[in-house]
């Protein structure tokens, strides 16, 4: 096969039309819109390579300028795409590009209009390129490989069309777009087939990562309250003990609801999840900035503090019963109060394990439920630092 303009033209209509197939296709199983963006854009490709073959019959309007539009309106896509995928808001200005476009076929025509043509776009897909490699930079943490990977396809792309638009404003650097069988022109084709393949598969690779993160994130939640799971706090705790020392101590609260039983055999299940779900809300709305609470199962709930004092611990424990009290109450009517039984455990041992401060914690708790329950029994370890507290 001879590597001529219409071969390269034939495998870009190609591969873009597989490619949007496949991200449409990822698309319909994932719903993600930058899928949906993104396969667009490859099919607006496919389009224009297929209306760039018409050149070599004469039909130059069509064969290269609106072709070459729609090239600009396929980057347009995949800045979307992406803005889409890094949660950006696109800014209206990015529509400029269809008007800016417009207006260059109203250029007086000239000996240097094909070079004015070609310096344009070029620019306009750079700049449109690079943006959307731009947008794609890590916040708060490393980006994935598939992002990482677009990114720099994304960046190198976008470098490759300033170049070329650099190249028409260069001295005997004029490029005579009517013809076909121009360098710059072959080199752009085998340039954007490789660029077909690369971002094919890292928009996959993006996209698939960031469903796997949704699937890790589901599997560590808990299902009805959306707080951690079991899982996830043994997963994430151990980050938050390493930071507890003497002088930053560090506290677990386990919390039990006092005659939940009641609730579901008076008023159904149905009551009782909505009893959960009014906790949880609760211990999202009261615990500090860089806590943790997690359901352990059934009514049973945890809160993994860090930096507070004993003080801190009580003043969280005492508001936390105060206000689901009240709203148990105005909930549901029960023969026993609805209260909260908390075990509370004050700690500046970073080597202990978790295991070890829930256990401690449960024997707190058990204190508490035996001392007449709606109350938290703080524990503070090394016991010298405060011994046992209770808090009614």
């Amino acid at each position: 096969m001879v590597l001529d303009p219409f071969t390269m033209l034939v495998l870009t209509a190609a591969m873009a039309a597989a490619s949007a197939l496949y991200l449409a296709a990822e698309w319909s199983s994932v719903r993600e819109r930058s899928l949906l963006l993104w396969s667009s854009g490859f099919a607006v490709i496919a389009v224009g390579s297929a209306l760039a073959l018409l050149r070599s019959r004469g039909f130059v309007l069509v064969g290269i300028w609106f072709s070459n539009g729609l090239l600009i309106v396929a980057h347009w896509l995949f800045l979307a795409g992406v803005a889409r995928f890094a949660r950006v808001p696109l800014r209206r200005v990015w529509w400029l590009l269809a008007v800016v476009w417009l207006a260059m076929l109203f250029l007086p025509d000239g000996p240097w209009w094909s070079k004015a043509m070609l310096g344009i776009q070029s620019l306009l897909i750079a700049v449109t390129t690079l943006r959307a490699g731009l947008l794609l930079r890590p916040h708060g943490g490393a980006l994935s490989m598939g992002a990482a990977q677009l990114r720099i396809v994304l960046l190198g792309h976008g470098l490759f069309y300033l170049a070329k638009a650099a190249s028409t404003v260069t001295l005997d650097a004029f490029v005579n777009l009517a013809s076909f069988r121009g360098t710059v022109i072959l080199v752009s084709l085998v340039e954007g087939v490789m660029l077909i393949m690369l971002l094919a598969m890292s928009m996959t690779g993006t996209e698939r990562h960031r469903r796997e993160q949704r699937i890790a994130k589901i599997a560590a939640r808990d299902p009805l309250t959306r707080l951690a799971n079991r899982r996830a706090l043994h997963l994430r705790a151990p980050a938050l003990l390493e930071q507890a020392s003497p002088a930053n101590p560090g506290a677990l609260l386990l919390i039990d609801i006092d005659h939940f039983k009641q609730v579901n055999d008076l008023h159904g299940h149905d009551a009782g999840d909505r009893l959960l779900v009014a906790l949880s809300d609760l211990l999202r709305a009261v615990m500090p900035r860089g806590a943790l609470a997690a359901r352990l199962g059934g009514d049973e709930f945890v809160i993994l503090l860090r930096g507070v004092s004993d003080a801190d611990a009580q003043a969280l424990g005492r508001d936390l019963r105060e206000a689901f009290g009240q709203q148990a109450r105005a909930m549901f009517a029960t023969p026993e109060p609805v209260s909260l039984s908390i075990g509370a455990i004050l700690f500046d041992r970073p080597e202990m394990e978790l295991s070890h401060w829930l256990k401690q914690a449960d024997e707190a708790l058990y204190a508490s439920k035996r001392k007449g329950r709606d109350r938290m029994e703080l524990v503070s370890f090394p016991p010298g630092a405060g011994g046992l507290a209770a808090m009614f």
